[in-house]
């Protein structure tokens, strides 16, 4: 059963709809909130609890994906899953892209409903151990100096170390010296192990190396 601190904010100008969710989400063991319009939901709702959000695709005022779009624009970052009727597919289509975690046709199956919201929390714990892993290799890096740091920026773009070596300004043999030290800093034996750490710290940009060595280079040359 889930955790009393799972918090479902349920947002639908309709009151039986909105009963309805409350007693089946309860029921189950979330926490819910209710909400009959967009506006009192961005104007009530706490940003610092986690939750998600069932979104009615219409209602007066601001609809569900306006609101959906307010909610990424005010930092409200909860998983979304939208209630859409029967001829509002397009609109719940839409909504996915924009990053919706589902879309429920209403009058929705409890099953339905139930397993989106447990998709919807799973989402947000691996939001949680995705930042948690970066977090920690963020972490590994900083014990790197700033060259070893380039180095492992330049292997985790795919560079080879002639072409790492010519932007940085130094030998391909140097190269060799800061991979194998920042390996054994980073305490990984294997190249993939040191990619992985790399990739979650955010580093391998090929674009974002580019724009700084090859400025870099004219730099130099002028």
């Amino acid at each position: 059963m889930p955790s009393k601190h799972k918090l479902v904010h349920v947002v639908d100008d309709d009151e039986g709809v909105r009963r309805s969710l409350d007693f089946l989400l309860t029921n189950a063991g979330y926490d819910v909130m209710r909400w009959d319009s967009a506006e009192a939901f961005l104007k009530g709702a706490d940003k610092s609890l986690a939750a998600c959000a069932l979104l009615d695709i219409r209602m007066p005022g601001m609809d569900g994906l306006e609101l959906q779009h307010e909610m990424q624009r005010q930092g409200l970052n909860f998983p979304v899953i939208v209630l859409s009727g029967h001829g509002d597919i397009a609109m719940a289509v839409e909504a996915m892209q924009a990053g919706a975690v589902d879309f429920l046709q209403k009058p929705a199956e409890r099953e339905h409903v139930l397993g989106a919201v447990a998709r919807a929390f799973d989402s947000i714990t691996d939001c949680e151990e995705q930042r948690k892993r970066e977090d920690w290799a963020k972490t590994q890096i900083g014990r790197l100096t700033i060259r070893e740091q380039e180095v492992l920026d330049g292997l985790a773009c795919g560079y080879p170390n002639k072409t790492i070596a010519y932007d940085l300004g130094i030998s391909a043999r140097t190269v060799e010296v800061y991979r194998a030290n920042l390996m054994e800093k980073l305490g990984v034996s294997s190249f993939a192990d040191a990619l992985r750490i790399a990739f979650a710290a955010g580093l391998g940009s090929k674009k974002n190396w580019l724009s700084a060595h090859t400025l870099l280079i004219h730099q130099v040359q002028s």
